[in-house]
C-alpha cells in the first residue's frame, strides 16, 4: 500500500475536537423545572424554527406540598434580551407536564427557558374556597386575599386597568359589612382572575437552563422545489441527428412555466464538467457511445472540477443570468452538491492522497451494493482531512458568491459527521442565508443526528409511506417526534426513485401523491417530467428506464395539459401560498374515516399566530387507491377544527371550499366523500370556516 494512504485512521491527522463533557453540577430550583422540549441533548445542539412558526414548549414542573404553582415559558431573543413568553397550560394532568406555544419573529441563535413559580394567589383561591364556605378562619383568609391582590397590583409593569381592578377585589373582601360570601365572590371575580393570567404574582421564580433555539430563515420550514437536469432543457439533435446539450441559456428561457406552476426553489443537479474515463452510458451501461453525455455526478475533467461550469452548459456569466431571472421569477436556485469525483477530475492526479488507494494501487471506486459506481472516485476524508476540507469549503463559497442560497448534499450519510458540523457551522457564520437538504435514504439516528449537527432539511422516507396506517405512523413521528431536529421535504418521485406504487398506478398515482406531499409537508418538490407522469422503470430498478442521469431528455411539456398534473401542481401551490396552516409541520390531525382507502386530515393556525388574524384551516381527503374510486365517511373532530366545545355536529357546522375544483359544501361531523381517479378527482383539499 503507497505510503500515503494510512492503514487505520490516523488520530494525528485529524483536526483536535473538543471532548463532550457531562455537564456542570446545576442545583435544582426552588419551584423544580425538568424534561424540558424541544432541547436536544441537554442542549448540545440546538432546536430548530423559523420565524413565524409555532413552537410547543414543554417541561414538567412540580413543588412539595400542596401550595399552587405555574410555569411560564420564554423565548430569549438573540441579544440576550426576552422575547414572547407565555404562561404553560397542564397538558397531561397527574403528570405535571405542562405546555406553551411559541413563535420568535425573526432569524438568529435564539434560546428558550421555562420557568416554574409559586402561585400565592392561586394557593389563597383554592384555600379560601374550601374555608370560608365552611366557617373556618374566614376573617383571616380574606386578609389573607386582600395582602396578596395589593401586592399584585403594585406590580411595576402591571396595567393601571388591571391594578384598579384588584385593589378594588381587595377593597371588597375587607368590607366587614358585606356578608362573607360576596367578600370572597369578589376576590375569584372573573375580572382578578383575567388581569391575573396576564401578569400573575410570581414568587420563587426558578428558571431553568436557557436552551439553544436556532431560528433560521422561512425557506429552511417551507418551499416547493422543482428539479430540472439544465442539459435537457434546450436539447435536441442537429441535421445530422447527433444530440446536441441544452445549456444554461435554454434552461433559462424555459422557467417562466416553471414558476407559473408556483415553484419558489429552482433545483439544479450538478453542472461542473464530466469525466470520459469508466463513463457511464444510457441505462448505467459500462461503456458510452458516441454522443453520450454522462453522469453529472461524474465530476471532473480536465476542464476542471466542483467549482467549474461545464462547457457544454456556457459560463458563470451564462450561470449568473440564470439565478437573476430566476430571482425575478420568485425562485432561489438550489444546487447539488456531490462530493466525488470523475477518475478525470484535477484533485484525482494532484491529490491521490485525497482517494482509497487498493493494495494493486488503483483507487478505490464508488459502490453501494448492489449499485456500482465505477465512473467516480469517492473522498477519502481520514486522508488529509484539512486539505479536503479547505477545498471543499472554496467549492461551497464560489457557488455562494454566483447566487446560490441551499445546496441540495447528496449522500452526506457517506461522509464524516465531524465535516459537515464544521462546514455548515462556518458557512453559516459568513452566510447565515445558505441552507443545506441533506439528501440521506439511510438509518433513522444518522437522518436525525444530520438534521442535529446543522442540516436544515432532508429527504425522508414518504415515497415508501403507502397506506393510510404507514402515512399517519409517519406523520406523527415527524410532526410530533422528531421536528424540532428534522424538517422533512416530501418528494414522490426524483431521478433516482420510482417506486412501484407510482409504475402501477400512473397518473392517478402522480395525482394523488402530489396532493399528499404538498399538504402533508411544507416542503416538498417534484422531478422534471412529473407532469408527463413518467413511470416506466428499468427492469430490476426502483427508477425510471431512459434515466436522464445518463442521456439527455428533452421533453413536450405541452403534453403535460392534457392529463392535468400540471394544472393540479399549479392549484396546490396556491393552496399552499394562500394557507399558512399548510406552511407548518407541527399541527396535523387525522380525522376517522369508515374506508382505510380515504385519508382525511387537517392543518390549522390559530388565530393568534395567523397573519389574517383568524383561524386558518385547510382539510384534505384524498384516495390513496389510483385504481379505483373509492367512497366512504369522513368523521371529522370539530374541536381540532376550531369549533367551540361541544358544537352538535349532527347538522352543517362547517362551509368548506374545494382548493381544487372551487366547489364549495356545507359540512357536518359526518360527511360522505366520493372520490374517483378516473373521473379528475383524486382529493379534496378543503378550506374550512365555521357557519
Amino acid at each position: 500500500m503507497p505510503s500515503n494512504v494510512p492503514t487505520s485512521p490516523s488520530q494525528d491527522s485529524a483536526p483536535a475536537a473538543e471532548t463532550p463533557r457531562p455537564a456542570a453540577y446545576s442545583p435544582v430550583g426552588r419551584i423544580p423545572v425538568t424534561e424540558v422540549f424541544p432541547v436536544v441533548e441537554d442542549g448540545r445542539w440546538p432546536a430548530k424554527a423559523v420565524p413565524g412558526e409555532v413552537i410547543p414548549v414543554r417541561a414538567t414542573v412540580f413543588r412539595e406540598g400542596h401550595d399552587r404553582f405555574g410555569a411560564t415559558a420564554v423565548l430569549v431573543r438573540p441579544d440576550g434580551t426576552d422575547g414572547p413568553s407565555a404562561r404553560m397550560r397542564e397538558i397531561a394532568p397527574g403528570r405535571d407536564l405542562y405546555e406553551a406555544r411559541l413563535a420568535p419573529d425573526s432569524p438568529g441563535d435564539w434560546g428558550l427557558r421555562v420557568e416554574g413559580w409559586s402561585d400565592p394567589y392561586a394557593t389563597w383561591a383554592h384555600d379560601a374556597g374550601i374555608k370560608v364556605p365552611a366557617g373556618v378562619d374566614v376573617e383571616l383568609m380574606l386578609e389573607e386575599g386582600a395582602r396578596v391582590l395589593e401586592r399584585a397590583a403594585g406590580l411595576e409593569e402591571r396595567p393601571d386597568q388591571d391594578a384598579a381592578v384588584l385593589r378594588e377585589a381587595a377593597a371588597a373582601l375587607r368590607d366587614a359589612s358585606a356578608p362573607a360570601a360576596s367578600r370572597l365572590a369578589a376576590g375569584l371575580d372573573e375580572g382578578v382572575v383575567s388581569a391575573l393570567e396576564r401578569l400573575p404574582l410570581r414568587d420563587f421564580v426558578s428558571p431553568s437552563a436557557t436552551y439553544p433555539l436556532q431560528v433560521d430563515r422561512r425557506r429552511a420550514l417551507v418551499g416547493s422545489w422543482y428539479e430540472i437536469f439544465p442539459r435537457s432543457l434546450g436539447s435536441g439533435t442537429d441535421a445530422e441527428g447527433n444530440w446536441r446539450s441544452g445549456t444554461l441559456r435554454t434552461a433559462t428561457a424555459r422557467l417562466d412555466r416553471i414558476a407559473a406552476m408556483g415553484f419558489d426553489v429552482l433545483y439544479l443537479t450538478p453542472i461542473s464538467p464530466i469525466g470520459t474515463t469508466n463513463r457511464k452510458g444510457r441505462n448505467n451501461t459500462l461503456t458510452a457511445r458516441p454522443g453520450d453525455p454522462g453522469s453529472p455526478y461524474g465530476i471532473g475533467s480536465p476542464e476542471g472540477g466542483h467549482d467549474v461550469v461545464h462547457p457544454d452548459l456556457g459560463t458563470f456569466e451564462d450561470f449568473d443570468a440564470l439565478v437573476a431571472r430566476a430571482g425575478e421569477l420568485g425562485m432561489e436556485v438550489a444546487l447539488d452538491l456531490a462530493l466525488q469525483c470523475s477518475p478525470d477530475h484535477p484533485w484525482v492526479s494532484e491529490h491521490p492522497e485525497w482517494f482509497t488507494v487498493l493494495a494493486d494501487g488503483s483507487i478505490a471506486y464508488a459502490e453501494n451494493p448492489p449499485k456500482k459506481y465505477q465512473d467516480i472516485y469517492p473522498l477519502n476524508f481520514d486522508n488529509d482531512p484539512e486539505g479536503i476540507y479547505d477545498a471543499i469549503l472554496e467549492v461551497v463559497t464560489t457557488w455562494i458568491e454566483h447566487g446560490v442560497t441551499i445546496f441540495r448534499v447528496d449522500n452526506p450519510h457517506t461522509k464524516p459527521l465531524p465535516f459537515w458540523q464544521r462546514l455548515i457551522r462556518e458557512v453559516r457564520a459568513s452566510h447565515p442565508e445558505v441552507l443545506f437538504l441533506a439528501e440521506a435514504f439511510t438509518r433513522p439516528a444518522m437522518m436525525r443526528t444530520l438534521g442535529k449537527i446543522g442540516f436544515n432539511q432532508s429527504y425522508t422516507y414518504f415515497a415508501w409511506r403507502n397506506t393510510k396506517e404507514e402515512l399517519t405512523d409517519y406523520m406523527v413521528e415527524l410532526s410530533q417526534e422528531t421536528a424540532h431536529v428534522l424538517r422533512p421535504a416530501f418528494w414522490p418521485t426524483t431521478h433516482d426513485i420510482l417506486t412501484p406504487f407510482m409504475t402501477n398506478g400512473k397518473v392517478a398515482a402522480f395525482k394523488l401523491r402530489a396532493v399528499l406531499a404538498a399538504t402533508m409537508s411544507p416542503t416538498w418538490g417534484i422531478y422534471s417530467g412529473y407532469e408527463l407522469a413518467e413511470s416506466t422503470p428499468r427492469p430490476g430498478y426502483e427508477e425510471q428506464i431512459d434515466n436522464e442521469k445518463y442521456e439527455y431528455k428533452p421533453r413536450d411539456f405541452a403534453a403535460a395539459r392534457t392529463n392535468g398534473i400540471e394544472d393540479l401542481l399549479t392549484r396546490l401551490n396556491a393552496a399552499r401560498t394562500a394557507h399558512p396552516c399548510l406552511q407548518q409541520l407541527r399541527d396535523i390531525w387525522f380525522h376517522p374515516t369508515s374506508n382505510d382507502a380515504l385519508i382525511a386530515y387537517s392543518k390549522r393556525v390559530e388565530a393568534a399566530h395567523s397573519p389574517t388574524g383568524a383561524d386558518d384551516v385547510v382539510l384534505t381527503v384524498v384516495n390513496l387507491d389510483p385504481h379505483r374510486a373509492q367512497e366512504g365517511e369522513v368523521f371529522l373532530n370539530l374541536d381540532q377544527l376550531g369549533l367551540p366545545p361541544g358544537t352538535d355536529g349532527s347538522r352543517p357546522v362547517v362551509h368548506v371550499t374545494d382548493e381544487l375544483t372551487g366547489a364549495s359544501y356545507d359540512w357536518s361531523g359526518t360527511n360522505y366523500v366520493r372520490l374517483d381517479p378516473f373521473g379528475g378527482q383524486v382529493a379534496h383539499v378543503l378550506s374550512v370556516e365555521p357557519l
